[in-house]
């Protein structure tokens, strides 16, 4: 079997099939998504597949080499012009080169092309994540985010990655609703409505799951009640982009903290208090229905204080990523804390800053002392800070984009 999987990884046999993605409710076909798929030699699974070249080094290469058997199997398979064509790709390799993939710009002149992110490793590494979708995105390229609701990663990460189209994972419709289905698809209704992000439904066999996908607000709609990979039931009609109520990430990958808090009005507030609120917007993040991400940044003259330390190391336990960004990194917050080690003079350090991002949460505070000579830094009565806050979704996933790019 490894033999096998070492072969596919290469490229071996490696053909795209098409699934139909149709259009909700009328099922009319709107386009095609490429799926991966190796007949020659037996069909041996996806996920094995990109499981080992993850493990021995080679996904870039595998990830690139999807990218281009779907891209020209598109363009051979005669597609019907303008109609949308999803193409997976992993989140944390390069972004796609259109000056050396000609299938990819042959693709992308005949069809609406989305490169869709799986969900892979979404926190594994946010740098390389946010890069690659603000490089698709200059190229102008949509982006779908997959299998939303099969990790928590997916989720905390919508504001972030901004995509065009939310794919809900087939279990969302194939399976009986608990209540993290019903918070999930809570939170994917409150974004779309939010932004204008188009829902799409994977999974659909039955006319149950159909009646689950429109229930949940999907317009598009996958599976093999529509055809099965590979059979082609109608041809295809262009897909038009629906308007979006906010703009989508921005292409470049590294927005600042001051622009992301441009405009709000600025508090003169006590250490004391800024303690307060800090600890405060904390309980935030532990009590929230869907665990948030959480990013801090600690000024390399100050000392965090057992309880915030307590605080952080209790939310990790639920959070799928807490990371405090200092001079010495804060390595003893515990295993599931990531501690990232900033140089002194890193503009990011200027502030203390708390950021608190989730699918319904959205707390932001930023805050630098007011320097005086002639106070002590330890005379904590007479501290004063500038500081900001908000609640506001588009600005603390503006002010955390600069802190995931320093993550790796």
């Amino acid at each position: 079997m490894t033999d096998f999987i070492d072969r596919a990884i290469a490229g071996e046999g490696l053909v795209a099939a098409f699934q139909q993605v149709v259009q909700l409710p009328s099922e009319v076909v709107v386009g095609h998504e490429a799926l991966a798929r190796w007949p020659s030699l037996d069909n041996p699974s996806p996920i094995d597949i990109f499981d080992r070249a993850a493990k021995t080094g080679r996904l870039d290469r595998l990830d690139e080499l999807c990218v281009r058997a779907a891209t020209r199997g598109a363009v051979q398979s005669d597609f019907t012009p303008g109609t949308l064509l999803l193409v997976n790709c992993e989140p944390g390799t390069p972004a796609v080169d259109p000056a050396v993939n000609a299938d990819v710009v042959r693709a992308a002149g005949a069809f609406r092309l989305t490169f869709e992110i799986t969900e892979r490793g979404l926190l594994a590494n946010p740098r390389a994540l946010l890069r690659k979708v603000a490089a698709l995105r200059s190229l102008g390229f949509a982006i779908a985010l997959d299998d939303i609701g099969s990790h928590p990663d997916s989720l905390v990460l919508l504001d972030v990655v901004a995509p065009d189209i939310l794919k809900l994972d087939m279990n969302l419709i194939q399976r009986q609703p608990d209540r993290m289905h019903a918070r999930t698809v809570a939170a994917v209704i409150a974004h779309h409505e939010r932004t204008g992000a188009v829902i799409c439904a994977e999974g659909i066999e039955t006319a149950e799951h159909l009646e689950v996908a429109l229930a949940y607000g999907a317009t598009l709609g996958q599976g093999n009640w529509f055809g099965a990979p590979g059979e082609v039931t109608s041809a295809a009609e262009p897909f038009d982009w629906p308007a979006r109520r906010t703009p989508c990430a921005p292409t470049e990958h590294q927005p600042t903290m001051e622009s992301a808090i441009a405009g709000l009005p600025t508090r003169t507030v006590r250490k004391q208090t800024l303690t307060a609120l800090s600890h405060h917007i904390g309980g935030i993040a532990a009590t929230a229905q869907n665990a948030p991400i959480v990013l801090a940044t600690v000024h390399p003259d100050e000392q965090m204080d057992p309880h915030t330390e307590q605080m952080y190391s209790a939310i990790a336990e639920r959070s799928p990523l807490v990371a405090v960004f200092g001079q010495n990194g804060w390595n003893g917050l515990g295993p599931r804390v990531r501690g990232v080690t900033l140089h002194r003079d890193d503009p990011l350090l200027r502030e203390s800053t708390l950021l608190v991002l989730g699918p319904e949460t959205a707390c932001g505070l930023i805050a630098r002392e007011r320097l005086s000579p002639a106070v002590h830094s330890a005379d904590a009565e007479r501290r004063r800070f500038d500081m900001v806050i908000t609640y506001d979704h588009q600005r603390v996933t503006a002010a955390a984009r600069p802190l995931l790019d320093r993550l790796v």
